[in-house]
């Protein structure tokens, strides 16, 4: 260590706060402010003050007047490079409370993260096993707690928080009308222009109305509505119930008496199945639509023969099956959101997890539960 030699940064000025590393036969003296912003003066004054140095060290810190992370992080660094080039310690000494508290956080090694071992194939299918039936379990425990919390609510009606009900229908319905109307207005249209490429050759263009109305009615109205639901309501109804999770609000309403399943699953669910038909009638309408568009542009047919075509094709069993599954799919969106919701953990990184996993098993759940209706309607020729 060189004797009284004093190191300072360029034109400080006590004013200033710039650092300031003062060295001597006693050790050094470091002032001013130690922060990320002067990271870069004070890196190079340590490094030259150090330069020289042999033995143990003693820093004095009393000088600092602003620390940050940045600041401790630099100091430590230095410090930790002078005791490996020399084998010697360094202390620091004069530290403030809020000085010594931040070198101290900066200076504690952190333990290497456990290495995970590599798992062979047998104990990868054992884990995956055990994984989906821990899950089937949850989902079953789920599944009893909401059936005892419906009776529950049957019984006393009052358990069921009946004033957010209108603003979830709203909120699942209403505003979803302009996005599923667009979306089944150009399902329609591209349904019938499809299906004009394929009949307009042989003569069958008034078949198209037939096509648009029966492929609406009874697959694409209540299928793209759910999806289009799922990614709106779905999404939003995990996403909510995870926060309050993760947020320790839902053991709050438990520790108070309330029934969380009543006050937060079930309207909810009651909001789906009220709003999911009404969507899915009007999804029904405005796909037809598009298809009259597509048939008045393309194929030259008239409004009136087009409707009247349609009327006679479309049969009361058509709409229904659409309005049932569409029932069937609100279940699935509002309980596969719930449950999600209401399984996460690990702060906002697991709502986010419990919102992309309820939105792709909801997807999947409602292309197979579509699948089987389709596969009963058709068996019982309904």
């Amino acid at each position: 260590m060189r004797d009284d030699a004093r190191v300072t940064a360029k034109d400080a000025s006590p004013d200033t706060h710039e650092p300031l590393v003062v060295s001597g036969s006693d050790g050094l003296r470091v002032s001013g402010d130690a922060t990320l912003e002067q990271g870069g003066k004070l890196w190079k004054l340590l490094g030259a003050a150090l330069a020289d140095g042999t033995g143990n060290l003693s820093i004095d810190v009393a000088g600092i007047k602003t620390i940050d992370g940045g600041g401790a992080a630099l100091l430590i660094a230095r410090a930790r490079a002078y005791e490996q080039r020399t084998s010697s310690t360094v202390t620091w000494s004069g530290a403030a409370p809020s000085v010594a508290a931040m070198l101290d956080l900066n200076d504690r090694e952190l333990a290497p993260l456990p290495r995970r071992p590599r798992e062979r194939f047998l104990a990868q299918i054992g884990r995956v096993t055990y994984e989906i039936g821990d899950r089937a379990g949850a989902v079953l425990t789920f599944v009893g707690q909401l059936a005892a919390a419906t009776w529950a609510s049957i019984t006393g009606p009052r358990n069921v928080n009946w004033r957010d009900l209108y603003r979830l229908v709203e909120r699942a319905g209403a505003d979803a009308v302009p996005i599923v109307l667009l979306i089944n207005f150009l399902v329609g249209l591209i349904t019938a222009v499809q299906a004009a490429f394929q009949l307009k050759p042989y003569g069958g263009d008034i078949f198209v109305a037939d096509l648009v109305a029966k492929a609406m009615t009874r697959e694409f109205g209540p299928l793209m509505t759910a999806i289009i639901v799922a990614g709106r309501s779905g999404a939003g109804f995990a996403a909510e119930l995870g926060t309050m999770k993760v947020s320790e609000e839902i053991d709050a309403l438990r520790s108070m008496g309330i029934c969380h399943y009543c006050h937060l699953v079930l309207p909810r669910l009651l909001a789906l199945v009220i709003a999911m038909p009404v969507l899915t009638v009007l999804a029904n309408l405005l796909g037809i639509a598009g298809g009259l568009f597509t048939a008045m542009l393309y194929l030259d047919v008239t409004i009136p023969t087009f409707i009247q075509k349609t009327q006679s094709v479309l049969t009361l069993a058509d709409v229904g099956t659409g309005l049932i599954k569409s029932v069937a799919f609100a279940f699935v969106i509002a309980l596969s959101a719930c449950e999600r919701g209401l399984a996460t953990t690990g702060g906002a990184e697991g709502v986010g997890r419990s919102t992309t996993s309820a939105v792709v098993g909801i997807l999947f759940q409602i292309v197979f539960v579509n699948a089987l209706f389709t596969i009963l309607f058709q068996v019982f020729e309904i």
